[in-house]
Parts: structure tokens; C-alpha cells; sequence
């Protein structure tokens, strides 16, 4: 029997409402199939600060690595600073952990859910793998003559080889893993998304996605510049298997993925850095305006869950949660997956629990 130490985040707003639904298909799954773990609960939050003043010290972080695995909540309070506690505590793991990895599963699983007219589950099935820990996200930059007219703000993008290596190569490996899940028909397909046309250092990630290429002569290429695969997104998102691109842009067309799939309520991420703790996450915001009216979607929550039962090589159940949410979009007896689906937020979750047992 295997034992996981996992470190949760409850967050704020609707954040521990949504992740305790998580977690209750986590000690529910555990059961079914017999593998143990323990929680670990850290305060870090918007309502901490305000309590407190403390963000997330440098002595946890190092805690964190410890782990097997964290799962969070949501973070964002109204009376903080926008960004202060999240870039604590969401850049605070990114960064510390090296979390290298931000992958995202667009999923259609129902075509009642999805907003595009005839493109249906078997054309929106795709995952973007977004660089985590470079780009403009590394915070090198300022602002200088504050509320002058001559205020300036500068910041800078930061691209390395060995940034773009590590998480191309990641993405290459996914998608042969994909196409060998699917029984290699059809084949493995990986997209890059860059702009380099317009910015010039981008082309490093085009030269190493043809060097790294050259390992894994099975998987087709293709390359899209980021416009355009927003508007492929949109027109034919069928052609998409597995997308690799920068911390920026991946951050923008998920979400853009995300609507595809249904809405936020649905959308679960993870931030990875393989065979090292891993953070899980539904990819919504704290909401605080549903916070404690028990009626927002936790199904981002759960699908989150799985993921780091993926990560932490429990396949089985992981499979048994997707399997369990999956049938209930089919069956339409979850109507839709944001506030308006008439079901509160621990019936849904109860509803997630008595599927799992089918």
C-alpha cells in the first residue's frame, strides 16, 4: 500500500468550499482503492494576511518539497492587494518548487456544454503544456516616475535553452504517451506556439523544438503563431492533440480552452515538475461574490484531484474520477458547470461520490 504526505491550500472565497469536494473524493477513491495519505493544512490566503500580515516564508517553501503533492484552493481576497498573496503563494511554488510544467486538459465532455455549433467531444480533446517558471512571469522589470507624465514601466521576457528544452521535451513525451493511449491511431501530433515573427527572440523556442524534434521521429510537428492559434482554437479545434508554448501565452489561450470545454467550473491544472512534488489546482478564481452561498461548481476542484492521483502514479483511481465526472456531463444530469446549474456545490460533490461507486 502506498502513503502520500499532501499539503492543502484551502484559499479564499469559494476556494475551501470547492476543495473540500475535492477532497472528499479523495478519501472516497482512496478507499476504493486502497492506498493512504495524509494532509497537511497551511493558512495561506488573503484573509491570513489580513489576519496576520505574513505571506508565505521562505522556511515553508522549503517545507513544501518535502511533499508529495499540494492541492489548492483558489487565492484572491478584495481587500489585498491584487497579486500580493498571489504571487506568494501560486508564484511561491511555481518558483520554489520548480514547477516547470503548467498542464492544462481541454476536455469536452459534453456537447450541451460546449459553445462552438457543431464541434462536439470528439473535436475539442486536446492539452496545452505551458511553460511555468520563464517568460515575462519572472517579475524583471519596474516602474519608474510613478503617477508623473513621464511614468515608464519595463519588463523583461526571460527565454533560456534549458527552459525551453526541459518543457518541449516534456510535451513531446506527453504526446507520445497520448498517441499510445489512444493505441497510436491516430498518431501523436505536437503544436508550437510562439510569436516569433513579430518577436525575435522567440525563435529560440522554434530552434529548440527542431533540435528536440530529432529524438522523437514518431510525433508530427506543427508550428502556429499565437493569433492564429486563437482563431484555430475557435474555428477548428479538432486539429489540436497536444500544444506547447510560452508562460504568457499559454496562460491566455487556456483559458480561451477553457470556455471551450464549458466554462471555468470544469478546468483543473497542474503545475509539475515530474517524479518531484507536484501542485494541483481548479484554475478559477477565488470569487469572493459566491463565496459561502454553496452554489459554484466544484468540478474543477475534482478534476484537479485526479490529476495528482495521475501524478502520483494512482492511475486506477484517477481514471475512476474522470470516469465518474464524465458520465455525469454525458447523461446531462449536471446541466452546466458555473453557478447557474441549479445544484449547490456539496450536492454535486455528493453526486461525484455515488457515481464513483458504479
Amino acid at each position: 500500500m502506498s502513503g502520500y504526505k499532501i499539503g492543502v491550500i484551502r484559499g479564499d472565497g469559494i476556494g475551501p468550499e470547492v476543495l473540500q469536494e475535492g477532497l472528499n473524493v479523495l478519501e472516497a477513491v482512496a478507499a476504493l482503492d486502497g492506498f493512504h495519505y495524509e494532509l497537511v493544512d497551511y493558512p495561506y490566503s488573503g484573509s491570513h494576511y489580513l489576519e496576520t500580515g505574513e505571506l508565505v516564508p521562505e522556511s515553508v517553501i522549503e517545507e513544501w518539497k518535502g511533499l508529495d503533492a499540494v492541492l489548492l484552493g483558489a487565492i484572491g481576497h478584495p481587500d489585498v492587494e491584487p497579486g500580493l498573496v498571489e504571487r506568494s503563494v501560486i508564484l511561491g511554488l511555481r518558483f520554489g518548487l520548480d514547477l516547470y510544467v503548467n498542464l492544462r486538459p481541454i476536455k469536452l465532455y459534453a456537447e450541451s456544454l460546449g459553445p462552438l455549433k457543431g464541434k462536439g467531444p470528439d473535436d475539442i480533446d486536446f492539452t496545452v503544456v505551458r511553460e511555468n517558471t520563464e517568460g515575462l512571469y519572472v517579475q524583471i522589470g519596474g516602474r519608474k516616475s510613478v503617477g508623473t507624465p513621464e511614468e515608464m514601466a519595463i519588463v523583461t521576457g526571460v527565454y533560456t535553452w534549458k527552459g525551453c528544452e526541459r518543457v518541449i521535451r516534456y510535451a513531446f513525451e506527453f504526446a507520445r504517451k497520448q498517441a499510445a493511449a489512444r493505441g497510436g491511431d491516430p498518431g501523436a501530433r505536437l503544436t508550437l506556439v510562439d510569436k516569433a515573427n513579430a518577436i525575435r527572440p522567440h525563435q529560440i523556442w522554434q530552434d529548440v523544438f527542431d533540435q528536440v524534434a530529432e529524438d522523437f521521429p514518431d510525433v508530427e510537428r506543427d508550428h502556429q503563431y499565437v493569433d492564429a492559434c486563437c482563431m484555430w482554437m475557435i474555428k477548428n479545434p479538432e486539429w489540436f492533440d497536444v500544444i506547447v508554448t510560452t508562460n504568457l501565452f499559454g496562460d491566455i489561450i487556456t483559458d480561451l480552452g477553457a470556455m471551450l470545454q464549458g466554462g471555468m467550473g470544469i478546468a483543473a491544472s497542474g503545475n509539475i515538475h515530474p517524479g518531484q512534488t507536484s501542485m494541483f489546482e481548479p484554475i478559477h478564481g477565488s470569487a469572493p461574490k459566491y463565496a459561502g452561498e454553496n452554489v459554484v461548481c466544484p468540478l474543477g476542484a475534482i478534476a484537479a484531484t485526479a490529476m495528482m492521483l495521475t501524478h502520483l502514479g494512482e492511475d486506477a483511481a484517477a481514471a475512476r474520477v474522470e470516469g465518474a465526472v464524465a458520465r455525469l456531463l454525458e447523461s446531462g444530469r449536471i446541466p452546466s458547470v458555473d453557478a447557474r446549474s441549479g445544484i449547490s456545490t456539496s450536492a454535486m460533490g455528493e453526486m461525484v461520490l455515488a457515481e464513483l461507486e458504479t
